[in-house]
């Protein structure tokens, strides 16, 4: 029996760039959308220079495109109208993260499309939402964490610092991924479409609830820790007497208890008028550290790790990315596929929850173009011409 995905016989029409909207929208493909890209002629969408780690693609641009077809099109020029109309007639949902106010100058806003396609879903993904005193500020990823306050609460004592990974641009993804299907649904329920509208700042700021709310009506935020975390202890990283690192975390006082007496050896400590609760533990964590850095310096990691563990305590190890290539766990789950790619094919990662996502191909610029034209009615000739014109 033929495989039918969740979102097969969907088409989405993404205006572009970078990380937020593609991410989104691989995720769309991943069950079974049609997701037509739509590039700048020649470079394409500009993430793909971003670097050249993948056999001479961008690190960026192979991790969030696949499965989907690239079309060139100049959308300012105006032979660009009938293409776009034609796209349009023909798809359930338009994303675009172009510049502020840019989809609604090129009348690819909601407002100016709802009319003449009532069905479809219009996701709008920005940097701080389509109204509001900052509506027209750039955002990129480290801006907006820093704005969020993200970077206030990431990092060590003297310094914040970003995160490692792009997650503002992960978190508006998500939750304009999360939205388009329920738009989706609720389409099923009305037969109309509507407009989504999802901001990187309003994403982030859900993502640092626990901070804020810690800090509630004026208290002190949690401070800055580095890999440890800022209010439970000892739940962090510790080395080891052969030069490595653990990381372990401790959860409750009952933990804390098996934790000094199977993997400490001085279950004593426990007790200890300076560590008998989290709150003592952590505000004398410099104190504590030292006790559990001195006994972890006559083990090996190994040694460390079979303590935690037969203690039931949760520990991992502080893996490279190198080691994340080669985790025995993934290996095992059987989460990696090939995709194919203009260079050849590369290892892509099934994404969380999936066993059988579409795992197509990485695109070429304007791969698909001509295809895509000739689907929505242009002649050979007029293909011809729009090339020419360099509309496409």
């Amino acid at each position: 029996m033929a495989m039918t995905r969740p979102l097969a016989g969907i088409t989405v029409i993404s205006l572009e760039q970078a990380i937020a909207a593609p991410f989104c929208t691989r995720q769309l493909a991943d069950l079974g959308a049609r997701v037509i890209k739509i590039e700048r002629p020649g470079p394409g969408d500009f993430a793909r220079a971003y670097d050249t780690r993948v056999r001479g693609l961008s690190s960026h641009f192979v991790w969030t495109n696949r499965s989907k077809e690239s079309l060139t099109l100049d959308v300012k020029a105006p032979g660009a109208t009938p293409v776009m109309e034609g796209l349009l007639a023909r798809a359930d949902v338009l994303v675009q993260n172009l510049a502020p106010g840019a989809a609604a100058r090129l009348g690819l806003d909601y407002e100016t499309l709802s009319a003449r396609y009532p069905r479809l879903i219009v996701c709008d993904i920005s940097g701080y939402g389509g109204d509001g005193p900052y509506r027209d500020k750039k955002a990129y990823d480290l801006l907006v964490q820093s704005e969020s306050g993200f970077v206030s609460v990431t990092g060590t004592a003297e310094e914040g610092v970003k995160a490692g990974a792009s997650v503002a641009d992960i978190a508006a993804g998500m939750y304009a991924y999360s939205n388009i299907l329920a738009a989706l649904i609720e389409r099923g329920q009305t037969g109309r479409g509507k407009r989504i509208d999802v901001s990187m700042l309003e994403s982030m700021v859900e993502w640092m609830s626990f901070p804020m709310y810690y800090a509630f009506d004026g208290a002190e935020p949690p401070p800055r820790a580095g890999a440890a975390h800022a209010t439970i202890y000892p739940y962090g990283p510790f080395p080891t007497g052969d030069g490595k690192t653990v990381m372990l975390g401790l959860q409750n006082e009952r933990e804390w208890s098996v934790f000094c007496k199977t993997v400490l050896g001085e279950p004593a400590l426990a007790t200890h008028a300076a560590f008998a609760t989290n709150s003592l533990r952590s505000a004398n964590r410099a104190q504590l550290r030292a006790r559990i850095v001195e006994a972890f310096s006559h083990m090996t990691a190994e040694q460390v790790v079979q303590r935690l563990e037969e203690a039931k305590i949760a520990n991992a190890n502080v893996n490279t990315m190198a080691d994340v290539w080669h985790h025995p766990q993934l290996a095992a789950r059987e989460r990696w596929r090939t995709v194919a790619s203009p260079v050849g094919e590369i290892p892509a990662l099934l994404p969380p929850g999936l066993t059988d996502a579409r795992m197509d191909p990485i695109p070429a610029v304007g791969q698909h173009t001509d295809a895509i034209l000739a689907e929505i009615g242009c002649s050979a000739a007029q293909v011809a011409q729009l090339h020419a014109d360099g509309v496409v």
